[in-house]
């Protein structure tokens, strides 16, 4: 099961990476077709889910890889999980059926993450 929790740790970290990434580098307008939710938020407001978003990539792998304060691993699952509900709530309010998908798969794999490393293969 901890090989299985590090390929999940690694794909999360990879996809909210290249996510957050793109929203710290890319203008809002140019983000919106991709991300039609955008329309409603900020520049600013996409820009700090940006960094949130490469907050957690970087908490999901760092501090179990180093085996430096490895609590911020299962912190950062459950944060980026806290966030997955959140975008559920925006998506089902802008009636985003598909956004709606990839949100809770995102959400039940950081959710495992959560209770895994903060329970029985904490590490």
């Amino acid at each position: 099961m901890n090989v299985f929790l590090w390929i999940v740790q690694v794909l999360l970290a990879a996809f909210f990476a290249m996510s957050g990434l793109a929203k710290l580098t890319s203008p809002k307008d140019k983000l919106v077709g991709k991300y039609p939710w955008m329309e409603t938020f900020s520049q600013g407001a996409v820009r700090r889910i940006g960094v949130m978003e490469l907050l957690g990539a970087a908490g999901l792998i760092l501090p179990a890889a180093t085996g430096i304060a490895s609590v911020l691993t299962p912190i950062a699952a459950a944060g980026l999980a806290v966030m997955m509900i959140v975008a559920a709530v925006v998506h089902v309010r802008r009636n985003e059926p598909s956004g709606l998908v990839v949100t809770v798969i995102l959400f039940a794999l950081a959710a495992l993450v959560a209770w895994g490393r903060f329970g029985p293969y904490a590490g």
